[in-house]
């Protein structure tokens, strides 16, 4: 491994989002306006705002770099920019690192956008503070960047890569403990959420709307998603093949 590659591809990746307004635009600002949309959803019941804002918080960071980041990747894919890459002297894990770091650029700042927002403009407060609040924001867009990076594999066009937001996001916003505690689920429901990604997000949140200290249920789940993080990038790498 070469950080100089690894820095190098980072760079080329955020050169050309820089050229790309409208990706730049979902990104950052696609969170934050469904965060306001959802404010005055909640109009009459901000009661019900203030304990599903955080949240939902999690979950749109993670949903949007999901689909971006496949979509990009795969662009790479189609158009011969990897394979062309793979016929160089780089280890796989450096061209990986090198689109996560420049993605997850883009999914702190997309975290720390809406997070401001939603504490400041919209008035939501939680125990834990604005801290303990962005970091699993910002976490969890890593999560969804990563596994759009390792989704994107098994893609052939953009709308297949859309295509897999229902099929691999859905089911976890059901099971994930949003809408009924995962204690109140079927069992076997809870088994398979206990695999998924998203279900660490929601609870990780939960802990920072109750309580204002680092609890061990919190790390836990820190811990949880950022070793989805690091096993994304690694099942990302072995569906790249080297070219001669």
């Amino acid at each position: 491994m070469s950080p100089r590659r690894t820095f190098a591809t980072a760079g080329r990746v955020l050169k050309q989002l820089r050229h790309d307004p409208r990706t730049i635009g979902l990104i950052l600002l696609v969170p934050s306006i469904l965060m306001i949309i959802l404010k005055y959803v909640f109009n009459d019941a901000s009661a019900s705002f203030q304990q599903l804002a955080p949240m939902i918080l999690g979950i749109f960071p993670f949903a949007v770099m999901f689909v971006v980041t496949s979509i990009a990747t795969l662009r790479e894919r189609t158009s011969g920019t990897l394979e062309r890459l793979m016929t160089m002297p780089m280890a796989k894990l450096d061209l990986l690192l090198g689109y996560g770091l420049a993605f997850a650029l883009v999914a702190v700042a997309q975290g720390l956008l809406a997070g401001a927002i939603t504490l400041g403009w919209l008035g939501v407060t939680v125990e834990g503070g604005a801290v303990h609040m962005l970091t699993v924001a910002a976490l969890s867009g890593l999560v969804g960047m990563t596994l759009g990076l390792f989704s994107s594999a098994f893609a052939r066009s953009e709308f297949q890569a859309v295509q897999f937001l229902p099929a691999f996001v859905f089911p976890q916003l059901l099971m994930c403990g949003l809408f009924v505690p995962r204690a109140q689920m079927a069992q076997l429901l809870r088994w398979i959420s206990d695999v998924m990604p998203l279900t660490y997000v929601v609870d990780a949140m939960k802990q920072v709307t109750l309580y204002s200290a680092w609890t061990g249920q919190l790390v836990r789940d820190l811990f949880v998603m950022a070793a989805f993080v690091v096993g994304a990038l690694i099942l990302g790498a072995a569906t790249l093949k080297r070219t001669r």
